[in-house]
Protein backbone atom coordinates (compact mmCIF):
# COMPACT_ATOMS: atom_id res chain seq x y z
CA UNK A 1 0.00 0.00 0.00
CA UNK A 2 1.32 3.45 -0.87
CA UNK A 3 1.23 6.32 1.55
CA UNK A 4 0.94 9.96 0.65
CA UNK A 5 2.08 12.01 3.60
CA UNK A 6 -0.46 14.65 4.66
CA UNK A 7 0.40 18.30 4.34
CA UNK A 8 3.45 17.69 2.19
CA UNK A 9 2.28 18.72 -1.26
CA UNK A 10 4.91 20.43 -3.37
CA UNK A 11 4.57 24.23 -3.31
CA UNK A 12 4.71 26.45 -6.35
CA UNK A 13 8.29 27.00 -7.43
CA UNK A 14 8.00 30.81 -7.30
CA UNK A 15 7.66 31.01 -3.53
CA UNK A 16 9.77 27.92 -2.88
CA UNK A 17 12.69 29.66 -4.56
CA UNK A 18 12.14 32.70 -2.35
CA UNK A 19 12.71 30.48 0.68
CA UNK A 20 15.61 28.62 -0.94
CA UNK A 21 17.50 30.99 -3.25
CA UNK A 22 20.63 28.84 -2.87
CA UNK A 23 19.72 25.19 -2.24
CA UNK A 24 23.37 24.12 -2.63
CA UNK A 25 24.31 26.29 0.36
CA UNK A 26 21.63 24.55 2.42
CA UNK A 27 23.09 21.16 1.54
CA UNK A 28 26.57 22.25 2.56
CA UNK A 29 25.27 23.79 5.79
CA UNK A 30 23.70 20.54 6.92
CA UNK A 31 26.94 18.68 6.29
CA UNK A 32 26.65 16.97 2.91
CA UNK A 33 30.13 16.43 1.45
CA UNK A 34 31.24 15.73 -2.14
CA UNK A 35 32.50 12.24 -1.23
CA UNK A 36 29.11 11.01 0.02
CA UNK A 37 26.52 8.73 -1.52
CA UNK A 38 23.09 10.17 -0.74
CA UNK A 39 19.42 9.24 -0.89
CA UNK A 40 17.03 12.16 -1.48
CA UNK A 41 13.96 10.69 0.19
CA UNK A 42 10.65 12.20 -0.97
CA UNK A 43 12.55 14.32 -3.47
CA UNK A 44 9.53 16.20 -4.83
CA UNK A 45 10.23 18.33 -7.87
CA UNK A 46 14.00 18.19 -7.53
CA UNK A 47 14.70 21.54 -5.87
CA UNK A 48 17.38 19.89 -3.73
CA UNK A 49 18.00 16.85 -5.96
CA UNK A 50 19.63 18.86 -8.72
CA UNK A 51 22.22 20.71 -6.60
CA UNK A 52 22.72 17.55 -4.57
CA UNK A 53 23.56 15.60 -7.72
CA UNK A 54 26.12 18.23 -8.67
CA UNK A 55 27.60 18.31 -5.17
CA UNK A 56 28.16 14.55 -4.92
CA UNK A 57 29.00 13.92 -8.56
CA UNK A 58 25.84 11.99 -9.35
CA UNK A 59 26.09 9.62 -6.38
CA UNK A 60 22.49 10.28 -5.38
CA UNK A 61 19.33 8.22 -5.56
CA UNK A 62 16.03 10.09 -5.62
CA UNK A 63 12.77 8.57 -4.39
CA UNK A 64 9.23 9.87 -4.56
CA UNK A 65 5.86 8.20 -4.57
CA UNK A 66 4.45 10.63 -7.13
CA UNK A 67 5.49 9.96 -10.75
CA UNK A 68 4.70 13.55 -11.75
CA UNK A 69 7.12 14.81 -9.11
CA UNK A 70 9.80 12.42 -10.35
CA UNK A 71 9.29 13.70 -13.89
CA UNK A 72 9.70 17.27 -12.64
CA UNK A 73 12.81 16.28 -10.69
CA UNK A 74 14.33 14.59 -13.74
CA UNK A 75 13.77 17.74 -15.74
CA UNK A 76 15.31 19.89 -13.00
CA UNK A 77 18.38 17.66 -12.77
CA UNK A 78 18.78 17.75 -16.54
CA UNK A 79 18.41 21.54 -16.54
CA UNK A 80 21.36 21.71 -14.13
CA UNK A 81 23.43 19.42 -16.33
CA UNK A 82 23.62 16.81 -13.58
CA UNK A 83 23.00 13.07 -13.29
CA UNK A 84 21.66 10.80 -10.59
CA UNK A 85 22.47 7.17 -9.91
CA UNK A 86 18.83 6.13 -9.87
CA UNK A 87 15.20 7.25 -9.78
CA UNK A 88 12.84 5.30 -7.52
CA UNK A 89 9.05 5.53 -7.64
CA UNK A 90 7.98 3.98 -4.35
CA UNK A 91 6.62 4.48 -0.87
CA UNK A 92 9.37 5.89 1.34
CA UNK A 93 8.80 3.14 3.90
CA UNK A 94 9.69 0.54 1.24
CA UNK A 95 12.98 2.17 0.29
CA UNK A 96 15.12 -0.77 1.40
CA UNK A 97 13.43 -2.97 -1.22
CA UNK A 98 14.34 -0.60 -4.04
CA UNK A 99 17.72 0.92 -3.20
CA UNK A 100 20.58 -1.11 -4.75
CA UNK A 101 23.03 -0.47 -1.91
CA UNK A 102 23.79 1.44 1.26
CA UNK A 103 24.15 5.20 1.37
CA UNK A 104 26.15 7.54 3.58
CA UNK A 105 23.32 9.99 4.14
CA UNK A 106 19.54 10.16 3.77
CA UNK A 107 18.12 13.62 3.18
CA UNK A 108 14.47 14.40 3.91
CA UNK A 109 13.49 18.00 3.21
CA UNK A 110 10.16 19.51 4.26
CA UNK A 111 8.44 16.15 4.54
CA UNK A 112 9.20 14.41 7.84
CA UNK A 113 6.56 16.39 9.72
CA UNK A 114 3.85 14.74 7.59
CA UNK A 115 4.95 11.13 8.03
CA UNK A 116 2.12 9.24 9.76
CA UNK A 117 4.36 6.46 11.12
CA UNK A 118 7.68 8.11 11.83
CA UNK A 119 9.25 5.21 13.81
CA UNK A 120 8.54 2.82 10.92
CA UNK A 121 10.12 5.19 8.42
CA UNK A 122 13.16 5.68 10.65
CA UNK A 123 13.61 1.90 10.81
CA UNK A 124 13.51 1.81 7.01
CA UNK A 125 16.09 4.60 6.83
CA UNK A 126 18.42 2.73 9.17
CA UNK A 127 18.24 -0.30 6.88
CA UNK A 128 19.70 1.66 3.96
CA UNK A 129 22.42 3.55 5.85
CA UNK A 130 26.02 2.44 5.81
CA UNK A 131 27.53 2.00 9.30
CA UNK A 132 27.73 5.39 10.97
CA UNK A 133 25.50 6.86 8.28
CA UNK A 134 23.66 10.14 8.64
CA UNK A 135 20.03 11.24 8.49
CA UNK A 136 19.44 14.91 7.70
CA UNK A 137 16.07 16.63 8.06
CA UNK A 138 15.12 20.08 6.83
CA UNK A 139 12.05 21.21 8.76
CA UNK A 140 9.87 24.24 9.27
CA UNK A 141 10.30 25.71 12.74
CA UNK A 142 7.32 25.17 15.03
CA UNK A 143 6.01 28.68 14.55
CA UNK A 144 2.35 29.48 13.93
CA UNK A 145 1.55 29.38 10.24
CA UNK A 146 0.39 32.98 10.55
CA UNK A 147 4.02 33.92 11.22
CA UNK A 148 5.52 32.32 8.10
CA UNK A 149 4.32 34.31 5.09
CA UNK A 150 6.04 34.11 1.73
CA UNK A 151 5.21 36.55 -1.05
CA UNK A 152 2.37 37.93 1.03
CA UNK A 153 0.61 34.62 1.73
CA UNK A 154 0.74 32.21 4.66
CA UNK A 155 2.88 29.22 3.76
CA UNK A 156 4.01 25.89 5.10
CA UNK A 157 2.31 23.01 6.90
CA UNK A 158 -0.45 23.49 9.42
CA UNK A 159 0.77 24.84 12.74
CA UNK A 160 -0.05 21.62 14.61
CA UNK A 161 2.08 19.53 12.21
CA UNK A 162 5.28 21.49 12.71
CA UNK A 163 8.11 20.03 14.76
CA UNK A 164 10.62 21.93 16.86
CA UNK A 165 14.17 20.58 17.00
CA UNK A 166 13.38 19.09 20.42
CA UNK A 167 10.27 17.37 19.06
CA UNK A 168 12.30 15.98 16.18
CA UNK A 169 15.03 14.68 18.47
CA UNK A 170 12.41 13.02 20.68
CA UNK A 171 11.29 10.93 17.71
CA UNK A 172 14.56 10.30 15.90
CA UNK A 173 16.98 9.53 18.73
CA UNK A 174 15.01 6.58 20.21
CA UNK A 175 15.07 5.00 16.74
CA UNK A 176 18.84 4.52 16.96
CA UNK A 177 20.33 7.90 16.15
CA UNK A 178 22.19 10.61 18.01
CA UNK A 179 22.11 14.33 17.28
CA UNK A 180 25.15 15.55 15.39
CA UNK A 181 24.38 19.01 14.03
CA UNK A 182 21.64 21.65 14.17
CA UNK A 183 21.78 24.67 11.88
CA UNK A 184 19.44 27.58 11.29
CA UNK A 185 18.12 27.98 7.76
CA UNK A 186 16.45 31.40 7.74
CA UNK A 187 13.86 32.62 7.53
CA UNK A 188 11.66 29.74 8.75
CA UNK A 189 13.59 26.46 8.68
CA UNK A 190 16.29 24.50 10.46
CA UNK A 191 18.44 21.57 9.46
CA UNK A 192 19.09 18.70 11.84
CA UNK A 193 21.57 15.91 11.17
CA UNK A 194 21.65 12.66 13.13
CA UNK A 195 24.22 9.87 13.14
CA UNK A 196 23.23 6.24 13.26
CA UNK A 197 24.33 4.60 16.49
CA UNK A 198 25.59 0.99 16.59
Amino acid sequence: MTTVFPGTSMPDRDWWSVLWPDPAAVLSAIGIRPDMTVLDLCCGDGLFTAPLARLVGGRVHALDINPAMLDAARAEVARHGADVAGWIEADAADVARHLPGKVDLVLMANTFHGVPDQPNLLAAIRRVLAPGGLFSVVNWHARPREETPVLGQLRGPRTEMRMSPDMLRAVVEPAGFESLRLVELPPYHYGATFEETP
